[in-house]
């Protein structure tokens, strides 16, 4: 059984090239944080290009349930009434967010800081994810948590009557444990403080300063420090949401690994945060071009046109992991399609994603022809070249939707087709993608 209900199998499997315009949804990382923060300000905010995908959906119910008025008023078009900074009610219900630890983890450290107590679950992958990188600091904030075993889901969040403002040192690279920190900070009095040894995406910085909040941002010796003055009033924006560059690197990398194919992807988002894959890729020789760049919302914005290349593994940087942390799944695609091996160093955080991720590719990878390696933090794969890989299998997804869309990717450049033994978890972040891959001429059945 899926998550989201029967399991359904979906096989691709090599044809013609891939060729036309891929429209994609809007990016999950800002969508999230556009409905948090419309709900804290004081007045409307209006969204467009909202990623309409479940993760999103559930984090929009989760605003509903703390007293915001959220409604949608077209395609991708959301209309959010927030309560102010402090203003959120005691839920009447459970708050389930589903297969989003975005979501659930961005949602507990906005309502830390208030006197309210609110329960949280989540599917059956939700629910195996660790939560004490987000109790432990809340917990410095006063708030009190109350989960399972090894701080899992179901969880009781008791916020802080009185919080105390918090100088936090992540412990690992994670754009949302500084996230939460930084949104449990908003109701607190003073100066809330972050320090990151490793930057990572830095969209919540970016919109909190659009929203009116007193933020600065410096490099120092000891790393990444966030100052952030607590108790500000935010004000409404307007907000236009830039297409996922996570979603876009499906579409693009099957263009490079698929013979004859050339792809457009518009107005994708670039912030440099993000963009590690797209580097990566050109270090590994793809032929990708970035027209029209642009900025939108404070956020860097292009169209990128990929072309079938002859690609060569590479030793990808350690430190360029938390900028494409949810992009090594198919970058391992990629990489079993190059000729030569590629390394990938300083991936560890890919064990407690939807699934363990490392794990997951190098299984089906192996299924498929590939010589895969693996430890802790590190996955090396042998390309084959193009044309190179055999396929033939049937991957497990583990309910990962990222693990279902790269394989299917494989697939399509694969000597024999390639199943994925459950597509429905896909529908959470890009429900789009079968149809709009078939829009470019894949076979996915």
């Amino acid at each position: 059984m899926s998550a989201h209900g029967p399991a359904t199998p979906m096989t691709a499997r090599a044809g013609g090239p891939l060729a036309g315009t891929a429209v994609i949804p809007g990016d999950k990382s800002i969508s999230h944080r556009s409905l948090i923060l419309g709900a804290l300000a004081v007045g409307e905010t209006r969204v467009t290009g909202l990623l309409e995908g479940q993760d999103v959906l559930d984090t929009a119910k989760a605003m509903r349930a703390f007293g915001a008025e959220v409604t949608r008023t077209g395609e991708g078009a959301w209309s959010v009434h927030g309560v102010g900074v402090g203003g959120f009610a005691e839920p009447g219900d459970v708050i389930d967010c589903g297969n989003s630890g975005t979501g659930v983890r961005l949602i507990m450290g906005a309502m830390a800081t208030t006197p309210i107590t609110a329960t949280f679950t989540g599917d059956a992958s939700l629910r195996k994810r660790p939560m004490g990188r987000i109790t432990d600091p809340i917990a410095l904030f006063g708030a009190q948590s109350y989960g399972r075993s090894g701080g899992r889901l179901p969880m009781t969040i008791v916020g802080a009557t009185t919080p105390v403002p918090v100088r936090y040192r992540t412990p690992m690279p994670s754009a949302q444990v500084k996230s939460a920190v930084l949104l449990a900070g908003l109701n607190a009095p003073g100066q809330t403080v972050v320090i990151e040894a490793e930057t990572t995406r830095d969209h919540s910085e970016r919109m909190l300063a659009g929203f009116g909040a007193e933020i600065v941002t410096e490099e120092t010796p000891e790393g990444r420090v966030i100052t952030l003055a607590g108790q500000p009033e935010l004000r409404p924006q307007t907000i236009a949401v830039p297409s996922d560059p996570s979603s876009a690197a499906f579409p693009v990398s099957a263009a490079l690994i698929v013979p004859g194919s050339d792809v457009l992807v518009p107005n994708i988002g670039l912030n440099p945060t993000r963009a590690g894959l797209f580097a990566t890729l050109r270090d590994m020789g793809a032929d990708l071009e970035f027209e029209n760049e642009r900025l939108e919302g404070g956020e860097p914005v292009a169209d990128l046109r990929a072309r079938f290349s002859d690609l060569r593994g590479i030793e990808v940087p350690a430190e360029r992991a938390p900028s494409m942390i949810d992009e090594y799944p198919i970058l391992s695609v990629v990489a079993a399609n190059a000729t030569g091996t590629t390394i990938m160093r300083g991936v560890k955080e890919l064990r407690v994603k939807e699934s363990d991720r490392i794990d997951a590719m190098a299984r089906g990878l192996e299924a498929c022809g590939i010589t895969v390696e693996e430890d802790e933090d590190t996955l090396i794969v042998h390309g084959r070249g193009p044309g190179g890989v055999t396929g033939g299998a049937t991957c497990a997804t583990h309910l990962d939707h990222r693990i279902a869309m790269s394989f299917l990717c494989l697939g399509l450049a694969s000597r024999n087709p390639v199943t994925v033994d459950d597509a429905g978890p896909i529908a959470t972040s890009f429900p789009i993608f079968a149809d709009l891959m078939r829009g470019l001429g894949a076979d996915l059945q």
